[in-house]
Parts: C-alpha cells; structure tokens; sequence
C-alpha cells in the first residue's frame, strides 16, 4: 500500500452533510467557522471567494476547491459588496441538508463538509494549506463534480448503505484533491506531502509503509532511495521535518492507535505486529509520541 493510501485507509469521517447555494444579482454572503473540511463546487456561473488568511480566488464555473481548517470564509458576486452573515438565509431541508437561495439560480454552488477523525487526519491536515483551489480545466475537478454529485443525491434519497456511500465517497474526493495538490508542489516545498513528491524520498518512505515492522536502517533507506546515507538522512529531515526513525516510529504509532481505538487486539499482538520484542518497548515509544500510555489511551476511547 503506498503512503498515501495507508494514511487515508486510517481516516473514519463523522458529521457530514451538503449544502447548495443558487445565488443572483449582487450579494455577498461571510460563513463562520466550521470543523471539518469542505469541498464545494461552482456548478454555474461564477464568483469570488475570500478565506481568511488567503489571497482572494475567483471561481469560474467548474471549478472546485478544498478548505481544510474550517476558518470562516465568504463569497461575493463581486468585491465591492459588503459581506452578510449567511446563517440566517440558509434553510434546513433535512437533518444534514441545507440550501440558501437569494435572488435566482445565475449562481449555483455545490458544497459537502466533512469530520475525519482521529490522530492521522490531524497529521494529513495540518500539513495542507487552508485552501486548495482546482480549476475546472483539471482532471480531478470533473472527478470532483462527479463525486459530490453522487454525495449529495446518497444524503437525499437514504437508500441502504448510505454512510458507506458517503464516506468513500469524501475519501475519493480526498484523494483527488491531495493527488492535485501533490502535483502542484515545487521542488522547495517541504513537509510530509513534499516528501512524497520528492522522487529519491518517495520511494523510502514507501518502503517504511510497506513493511513498519522491519528494523530499518538509515542506510537501507539511503539505499531505496538511491543517495549516500548522509545525503539521505540530511534530505529526509529537511524536507519531511523529522529523522527517518523518528518518521518510522510516528508512523508506527499511528497504525497502533488505530487499532487501539477500532479494534480489539491486545496491547502486546500490536506491539510484536509494529516491530517491537516487548510490550515495555512498545509503551515507551507510544508514550513519547502519544503523550499518554497505550492502556490509557485505548481506555479513552473506548469511553468516549
């Protein structure tokens, strides 16, 4: 499995709905914070979107963009409108549906938001930037479309198997949005996405994933890497932010406390299937990490 997909595969989404915007005229609508991500497409026509903290983009039709930090953000028909809070305009059509209708359909705007939960999404989302913009020229905006269509047309007809639907549903929409992102970093980008765009980088760290009980060593990395060990190792962390064994050991924890949280294997099976030769080691290390003991951490969440 490679890097990408093993970090999605532990993702778990939660509080999801949709929301569509049919807008004319002048307008200009501010929408608060929010958790969650959202993705929105411009079904027709066309306007500007301003998230705090970024540079304004205008949105043509087709369209898409992804908002990974829930901070507020508005659209306007144009920039010279005074924004308006949209809270009271919108109209609750079902439990997690909602619509806002203001002066015609010259303006229409597909939305789902979404919660993944747990340590890994935390780790894959802070690494984005707050706002990731896709054109309606791209491949993976017509993907996107297509996915939030269907997104949608699940949350409104609630056929059996709904939340399944929906929720490979946000991951596909999630991949083609970090698929994009991926293929518009520079080769001075740094962070973990930076990393797998890297071509020496990307083939180590798609070794860790592959196979996170291995003992690894730096030099057998180097190795897959194709660069000496000092080059390596040097690149590795100025780029992905960590050593390689710190990355092995994160990324081990992230498996364990996924399997803490959604499985019922015990302490010591998950910490002979990480690597470890003892339960005592594997403790140490969880904690370092984690910040609490494996025991108090599956405890946790089996309460909440």
């Amino acid at each position: 499995m490679d890097p990408l997909s093993g970090v999605l595969s532990l993702l778990r989404i939660r509080n999801y709905h949709s929301a569509t915007l049919k807008l004319a005229g002048d307008w200009a609508f501010s929408f608060p914070e929010n958790a969650g991500i959202k993705f929105t497409t411009v079904v027709q026509g066309g306007c500007w979107l301003l998230v705090e903290g970024e540079q304004p983009q205008q949105l043509q039709q087709g369209d898409c963009f992804l908002m990974t930090r829930g901070v507020p953000f508005a659209l306007y028909s144009d920039m010279t409108q005074v924004a308006l809070d949209s809270t009271p305009y919108f109209r609750r059509l079902a439990e997690d549906e909602i619509a806002l209708d203001h002066g015609g359909e010259q303006t229409q705007l597909v939305g789902g938001r979404f919660e993944f939960t747990g340590v890994p999404a935390q780790v894959l989302l802070s690494t984005l930037p707050s706002l990731v913009h896709i054109t309606g020229a791209s491949a993976q905006a017509s993907i996107l479309r297509w996915a939030l269509e269907r997104f949608t047309s699940e949350l409104r007809q609630h056929k059996p198997g709904r939340s399944l639907m929906t929720e490979h549903l946000a991951h596909i929409m999630l991949v083609e949005v970090l698929r994009a992102h991926l293929n518009a970093l520079g080769s001075e980008g740094t962070g973990w996405f930076a990393g797998l765009a890297d071509r020496n980088l990307s083939a180590a760290l798609s070794a860790l994933h592959a196979d996170p009980a291995r003992r690894w060593s730096v030099e057998e990395l180097a190795q897959r890497a194709n660069m000496s060990r000092s080059a390596f190792a040097l690149r590795f962390k100025s780029i992905v932010g960590v050593a390689p064994m710190e990355y092995l050991t994160r990324w081990r924890m992230l498996l364990a406390s996924d399997r803490l949280r959604n499985g019922d294997d015990s302490i010591s099976s998950i910490a002979f299937s990480l690597g470890y030769e003892s339960e005592s080691a594997f403790s140490t290390a969880f904690k370092r990490v984690m910040s609490e003991a494996p025991r108090h951490y599956q405890r946790g969440q089996q309460r909440r």
